[in-house]
């Protein structure tokens, strides 16, 4: 998505097709690629070689976020209750057409740990998808059939000879909760900044949930609808549905829909559309944010009804 929208806005082409799919056969899922290989070679050996769910390390990042800042993981319900619901409005989503069942707070409180503090549902589903976007420039998207949403940035981090994009060195194979608040932060204030706008603009997020536990590090990082680290929990305890004054994850992002990756961006487009069906938020879709997917290592986009 990034190098077809930087592609078009450089003036390298007029038109991008982009196309995503996920494939995760039955009994095949973490079989190939370098986890069929007899050893783990590489840098990727300090790392792999732990062999845990693949959630172990925001779980780390996460235990530390509640005794930093005093909060609990059941204060994690009401954004999975939210994610199932809107889930299940996305009628493309594994959730609604295979399993339409609500969650409700004590399924969530008690589900089973996977790598505690990261439990059953804070874990998105692997699924069969596909999706398909069609970047243009605003004069040829004029004349196209669906009304035209407008990208207005887009950012992301990652690292390079071990310093982050956000300036820190990382001291370990796993960031920390400091690292990643500062790289989540960076990526904030990039998207932001790059677009011309302040946190106050953005009606509604639709930032990377794959570990539900990680989004509360993209929201802080980014400020939405004011919140600062450590606060992200405390917002959640507010109206967070698409009724509300401050929509989080319409989508139902990959906790709701299953994973691709990708329903946060379709959703954030048809939002400002308003073809987003039962799911169409009530205050106006005027710009929203999507994109994953960690926090050490992501890009989003900013989408706008406006080109300005």
């Amino acid at each position: 998505m990034a190098g077809a929208i930087q592609a078009v806005g450089d003036g390298l082409t007029h038109t991008c097709l982009v196309v995503k799919g996920w494939h995760n056969y039955l009994g095949r899922y973490y079989q190939g690629g370098a986890n069929a290989e007899p050893t783990v070679a590489g840098p990727g050996k300090y790392g792999a070689s732990l062999a845990g769910p693949a959630s172990y390390s925001t779980a780390m990042q996460f235990q530390r976020y509640l005794y930093k800042y005093g909060k609990t993981h059941d204060m994690m319900a009401p954004f999975i209750i939210n994610s199932r619901r809107n889930g299940l409005l996305f009628p493309e989503g594994y959730w609604a057409q295979h399993r339409p069942e609500p969650l409700t707070v004590d399924d969530y409180v008690n589900a089973r740990w996977v790598a505690k503090p990261a439990n059953l549902y804070d874990n998105d589903m692997p699924i069969h998808t596909a999706a398909a976007y069609v970047i243009t420039t605003a004069e040829r998207a004029k004349d196209m059939k669906q009304k035209p949403v407008y990208v207005l940035n887009h950012a992301g981090a990652g690292s390079q000879g071990g310093v982050t994009s956000a300036g820190v060195k990382s001291r370990g194979v796993i960031a920390n909760l400091e690292e990643t608040e500062e790289q989540a932060a960076a990526t904030g204030r990039k998207l932001l900044g790059g677009a011309g706008i302040t946190a106050k603009d953005v009606a509604f997020e639709n930032m990377y949930d794959g570990f539900s536990l990680f989004h509360v590090f993209h929201i802080e990082g980014l400020g939405f609808a004011g919140i600062k680290r450590g606060e992200a929990l405390d917002f959640f305890q507010t109206d967070i549905s698409i009724e509300g004054p401050n929509p989080v994850s319409p989508s139902g992002g990959n906790i709701g829909g299953g994973r691709t990756r990708f329903w946060n961006h379709t959703d954030s487009i048809q939002q400002i559309q308003g073809r987003a069906g039962a799911r169409q938020m009530k205050i106006p879709a005027t710009v929203g944010i999507s994109g994953g997917f960690v926090p050490m290592w992501n890009n989003f986009v900013v989408w706008s009804a406006t080109p300005d």
